[in-house]
Parts: structure tokens; C-alpha cells; sequence
């Protein structure tokens, strides 16, 4: 997608260093910052200079084949991929992607290990990027039957991003959003603005606007009232980890949104790369739930009239705060799950009849 027109991704790699743009500058600032070590690609992960379940999993991948121009060991190979492993714990396309790179490497002599784990790499960016443009394809679909019916400007809301930012390319809930604008058909987004790290407000709108396409940055809250009063016609959300069983772990908030959905009969749609689903649990009390520093509830960060990027405290200085960052929407809620082989239910169903 485009930034001031032009076209980007948003991890390259280039003359033995990993390419990111860090997103703890936007929208006030266009950075792309150089992934020097494995050790860089850790922090970027853990500080969310990368973020989003797909593109942290790529950003692994990468972090693996700059452990390897490091130090050609396997013992330091293996250190650095249970590093990044536990560099986020939530979403599973981390490990996911460490396990399919530390597969694909195991047994390759130090000859061509660097480029066997460049090219798979590159394989997972590149099947990231296709996953989501298919997505958005599938989610076309509910788009077009909405906007038929209806004759007017389609109202999605969204929660924290799930946008191409969050991935490679496309994203996944806003690909079938970029695919209605490509198409002519009129979309306009509700951005949950996605506290405490303002996902929703900072990048969502960012890209969206970028790319000329209506939208309104909202409180996370005000999406009830928003549906109560019929100003919704569907939801569409991304996911860091979906088990088997249809249950969706997202970012904090979207089992809330989730709810209003169903009480006000507002479809509510979870879009999501096969990289995503955990077939290994079924039950949601197994999935870690990060918890991040408190300091993000606490204060916040913004542009000062001097163009500066400044951070500033909101509570009272003795209070004290819990920062989850992540929820899980049980399956009973969800309207559909939108993939890259097509829409089903959420349901071990559902997802066995697309995927096995």
C-alpha cells in the first residue's frame, strides 16, 4: 500500500540488513529504521516498532537469518529463536514462523544455511502478502451484498489495526475494505482509536487516509451507541491467535465490541492468515495473555506545538494500573472468519472443512 504515494512493505531486506518502518513514530514521523542484529529484531518486536501478528512472524524469520550472518552456530540459532520466541507470547505467528524457519534449517551445513533461510524468509513475507490479498477477496464478498442491499456507503467498524501495517501487505480486516475502495463501491471506517497504544487512531486512520478512503477515529467505546443507532453495518477485526475451535484472541477490547455486535444484530466478522490458527489448544485459559508495562495506561504521546514527539502523565502519580493487552471473543460471537481459502464459521468445522 502507499505512503505520500508511494508504495512500500514493511520489512525488506537489503545489503545484509532487515528494512522496517517503526511504528512507534507514526503518523507523526516516516522512519524506516535498519534491523542490524537479531538482538535489533528482538527489541523491534518487543517495542512494537513491528507489530501485528503476521509481520512480527516475518520479522522473526528475518531475525533468524540476521542470527545466522552473526554467528553461524547452531547453539547461538537455537538461543536466538527461543529469544524471539518470548519476545511476545501471545500471538502465535511467532512461533510459528520460528519453528517453520528452525525446520527448513535443520541439517543445512554452514555453506548454504544463509541462503536456504533468506529464501524462506522471503517465502513467508511473500505467502503473507498473498494470504491477505486473498482475504480481502473473500471479504469482498460480504462488502458487495451489504452495499447491494443497502444502496449506500457501507459503515465498518474496525478495532486497533489490522491493517497492512500489521502485516505485509493488504492487512487482513482492512484488505476487504481496500478491495470495495478499488472496486468503486463506498466504504467508510469506524476506528476505534484502540488504547492504550492508539493502534486504531495512529495507524489505521494513517493508512486508511493514505489511501484516500473515509473514515472516523471514535473512543473504544463509543461503537455500542454507534450500532444502537444503526450507524453499523458490519465489524471487521483481526486476530493474534485463533484456536480450533473458532475462539479469537485479539486485542483488548474486541470481546467488548464483540457483544454489542450480537446484541444489536450487527454481523461481526474476524479475518485472519492460516499462520494464525493454534491447532494445538482448545481452550482459551491456555492462551498467554501478555501483560505490558503499565506506563502505556499512564501516559501518553503526542506531538507538541514545536513538532515534537512528547510524552506526557495521565494518572494520578500513587495509582496503579493493569495492562492486558489482548481479550478472547468465544466463537458464539463471531459471525464468520474470513481466510485465505475462503470465509466459514468459527467453528473446528468450519476451519477443518477449509484447512485439513
Amino acid at each position: 500500500m502507499k505512503i505520500d504515494g508511494k508504495s512500500y512493505k514493511t520489512i525488506w531486506f537489503e545489503n545484509n540488513l532487515v528494512k522496517i518502518i517503526d511504528q512507534t513514530k507514526l503518523p507523526h514521523k516516516f522512519v524506516i529504521k535498519d534491523l542490524k542484529t537479531v538482538k535489533d529484531s528482538i527489541n523491534a518486536i518487543k517495542t512494537m516498532e513491528v507489530r501485528g501478528a503476521p509481520l512480527i512472524g516475518a520479522t522473526a524469520a528475518y531475525g533468524l537469518v540476521l542470527s545466522i550472518i552473526e554467528n553461524n552456530d547452531l547453539s547461538f540459532l537455537k538461543k536466538s529463536s527461543e529469544e524471539l520466541i518470548a519476545s511476545r507470547p501471545t500471538a502465535i505467528n511467532l512461533k510459528w514462523a520460528v519453528d517453520r524457519m528452525i525446520k527448513k534449517l535443520n541439517g543445512i551445513n554452514e555453506k548454504d544455511i544463509l541462503k536456504i533461510a533468506l529464501d524462506e524468509a522471503k517465502a513467508i513475507k511473500d505467502e503473507d502478502e498473498k494470504f491477505c490479498k486473498n482475504i480481502g477477496l473473500n471479504g469482498l464478498k460480504i462488502i458487495e451484498e451489504i452495499y447491494a442491499k443497502k444502496k449506500g456507503t457501507v459503515n465498518i467498524l474496525t478495532h486497533c489495526n489490522a491493517g497492512w501495517l500489521a502485516t505485509i501487505d493488504w492487512g487482513t480486516a482492512t484488505s476487504p475494505i481496500y478491495h470495495a475502495h478499488q472496486k468503486g463501491i463506498k466504504v467508510h471506517v469506524w476506528v476505534d482509536e484502540t488504547r492504550p497504544r492508539n493502534q486504531g487512531a495512529n495507524l489505521t486512520s494513517y493508512e486508511l487516509n493514505e489511501e484516500g478512503i473515509s473514515n472516523t477515529v471514535i473512543t473504544d467505546n463509543a461503537g455500542g451507541i454507534l450500532m444502537q443507532r444503526g450507524q453499523v453495518d458490519m465489524c471487521i477485526v483481526g486476530t493474534d491467535r485463533t484456536l480450533s475451535n473458532g475462539d479469537v484472541c485479539n486485542k483488548i477490547g474486541t470481546y467488548l465490541k464483540a457483544l454489542s455486535a450480537k446484541d444489536n444484530n450487527v454481523p461481526f466478522y474476524v479475518a485472519l492468515p492460516s499462520s494464525t490458527i493454534d491447532w494445538s489448544i482448545k481452550d482459551h485459559k491456555q492462551i498467554p495473555i501478555e501483560e505490558r508495562n503499565s506506563e502505556e495506561l499512564s501516559h501518553v504521546e503526542g506531538i507538541d506545538e514545536n513538532n515534537k514527539i512528547k510524552k506526557v502523565r495521565i494518572y494520578p502519580q500513587k495509582s496503579k494500573s493493569l495492562n492486558l493487552a489482548f481479550d478472547v471473543t468465544p466463537a458464539k460471537l463471531v459471525t464468520g472468519l474470513i481466510t485465505e481459502k475462503g470465509i466459514c464459521e468459527a467453528s473446528e468445522k468450519g476451519l477443518k472443512g477449509l484447512f485439513k
